[in-house]
């Protein structure tokens, strides 16, 4: 079935979707609940990230992290109003010893940093903020650069022209370094739009800040898209996050609207076989947005002309397609791109007194990491299985620095043998070895491993996907979702915006030839990174495009987590 909505109908469908019968969790008996290994910083507070599972109460989950159900209340706002929805992300505070070492480490810092990666504020945006706790007004604020911007990225954030930027700041030329600081004027600039301010749906919502391209470079203002997504699925197989990732396909699209982009969205069910969309539909359509599953992926390529793109917007396995269909784009990076750049990142931090070592699961092979380790020159490489016992720490200590810093990555997603070498980290680090692991997403969604092993060895994590709850974009979409969900948004929510955002402005600001520019259009998202490139076979022919922007995060000893810049 085929729903046509036009974007003055998104706000009120994503409401319907997302707000119709809501059933309290407390009706249910709740199953047990397994604490998070994920830690955000939000706030100057640490909280743990936690997903709700179908039939989990407040109240388990409360005597399971040892926090009140108050507490909770107090971390998750709206909770009280919307109650708990299943695959819903809550943050739960961290108590104990995480609460006293953060302690610890917050009576050592005298000034907080706006993010993880940026300077502690300067003695002159100390007194700007002074001045204004006191009431008093500035004429001007600190932006600082982050690595991926530019001068006319900046202006036009804050509506400025790069000329007057440039001049406000006394800049003899456009070319900018990560961390410099430039002073934006408090006026007249607008940061919401007056329009916006007096939409009746959202009169307290901001709009989320997105990159529209000018009135000079637009070249479509009406946009015909494809959204297909598995709607209809045994209730089994269920996951509320495709509809999640609907609503916020919405909104993206809503706030393209609110730029002069009309979206016309007609949804189908992906779930049916055979897909319920005919070639001379996709011939008229500007965007085609999935379907998910990889076999689907290829019947709705089948149907497609050679000329239009078929995205592929969350299953992290179909970037093979890319290999043989020109036409194809693939958003999530795949697990061997993250294993490439944990690898990388390596090679960026290897000290001349440091030792690189791959450890392998003895008879299993990992090609992810072991055709590209030999990129960071001389390392050890160390094999063993899990019933070697006591052999295992007397056969690697030889291997091993005793000054220098020892860099690991587990050449390996079994998580019985993860689980064991990352125990095994833990006790050189006990025995006052220096220890680093580096790895990918699938180590974090093992659960049996201890998040306080992964903040003792330092992981370094690359990852497709990492939400900075410090960023304001982030903060504005969870406002909007809420005020229009009446719910917290899950991560399929943000892929939906992130997906549907970034190819709607491409193709609003290039027309037809969008595809042309996915290669130079490296954008940052919401909780994603878009950053493509096109696939070559053995033969030089050009295949489809796939997505090798990673997202790397570390686990510090405080028990923070804190995302780091990728060069």
């Amino acid at each position: 079935m085929k729903k046509l909505m036009n974007i003055a109908a998104a706000a009120l469908g994503c409401c319907l979707i997302c707000c119709g019968g809501i059933l309290s969790a407390q009706e249910y008996k709740a199953p047990e609940v397994t604490l998070s290994k994920e830690t955000v910083k939000f706030e100057g507070k640490i909280y743990y990230s936690h997903i709700v599972l179908e039939k989990q109460t407040l109240y388990s989950i409360s005597k399971a992290y040892g926090v009140t159900i108050d507490e909770i209340y107090e971390a998750n706002k709206t909770l009280k109003e919307t109650g708990l929805k299943k695959n819903a992300i809550i943050l739960i505070p961290a108590k104990g010893r995480e609460e006293a070492r953060e302690a610890a480490v917050v009576r050592k810092e005298t000034v907080k940093d706006e993010t993880p990666q940026e300077e502690k504020p300067s003695r002159e945006e100390k007194k700007e903020k002074r001045e204004q706790k006191k009431g008093k007004s500035t004429d001007y604020f600190i932006h600082i650069v982050k690595w991926y911007e530019n001068i006319d990225d900046i202006a036009e954030k804050y509506g400025m022209t790069t000329e007057s930027l440039m001049k406000y700041n006394s800049l003899k030329d456009r070319k900018l370094t990560k961390r410099q600081k430039l002073r934006i004027p408090t006026e007249p600039q607008t940061f919401i739009p007056e329009e916006v301010l007096q939409e009746e749906a959202v009169d307290t919502v901001a709009a989320v800040p997105v990159e529209v391209p000018s009135e000079e470079v637009i070249s479509k203002k009406d946009l015909n898209v494809v959204l297909m997504l598995p709607f209809n699925v045994p209730a089994e197989k269920h996951s509320e996050g495709i509809m999640d990732f609907y609503s916020g396909a919405l909104i993206a699209s809503r706030d393209l609207g609110r730029n002069g982009i009309n979206v016309e969205m007609s949804v189908y069910d992906g779930a049916s076989h055979p897909l319920p969309i005919t070639t001379s539909r996709l011939e008229g359509a500007d965007i085609a947005i999935g379907p998910v599953s990889t076999a689907s992926l290829k019947e709705m390529l089948a149907k497609s002309p050679a000329d239009k793109f078929v995205v592929s917007p969350l299953d992290h396995r179909a970037d093979t397609l890319a290999n043989r269909h020109s036409n194809f784009i693939q958003v999530p990076s795949s697990s061997a791109a993250q294993y490439a750049d944990a690898v990388k990142w390596i090679g960026e931090d290897l000290q001349a007194e440091d030792k690189v070592m791959v450890f392998y699961e003895k008879g299993v092979d990992f090609p992810a990491v072991g055709d590209i380790i030999s990129s960071v020159g001389s390392h050890e490489s160390f094999s063993y299985n899990i019933l070697e016992g006591r052999d295992v720490m007397e056969n690697l200590t030889p291997k091993l620095t005793e000054t220098g810093e020892n860099r690991i990555i587990i050449a390996s997603e079994s998580e019985a043998f993860v689980n064991d070498v990352i125990r095994n980290l833990n006790l050189l680090i006990h025995n006052k070895y220096k220890v680093t692991l580096y790895g990918a997403a699938k180590i974090r969604s093992f659960d049996t491993i201890e998040i306080d092993n992964l903040h003792n060895t330092k992981f370094h994590a690359s990852l497709s996907y990492y939400i900075d709850y410090d960023r304001p974009e982030v903060m504005n979409f969870l406002m909007q979702y809420r005020a229009l969900c009446g719910t917290e948004p899950t991560p399929y929510a943000f892929q939906g915006y992130d997906t549907m955002m970034y190819f709607g402005t491409l193709c609003s600001k290039f027309g037809d030839k969008w595809p042309d520019y996915l290669v130079t259009e490296q954008k940052e998202m919401l909780q994603s990174d878009f950053r493509f490139k096109a696939r070559t076979d053995s033969e030089g022919e050009r295949g489809g495009y796939v997505n090798y922007a990673i997202r790397r995060i570390v686990y510090g000893s405080d028990y923070s987590v804190s995302r780091q810049v990728n060069p």
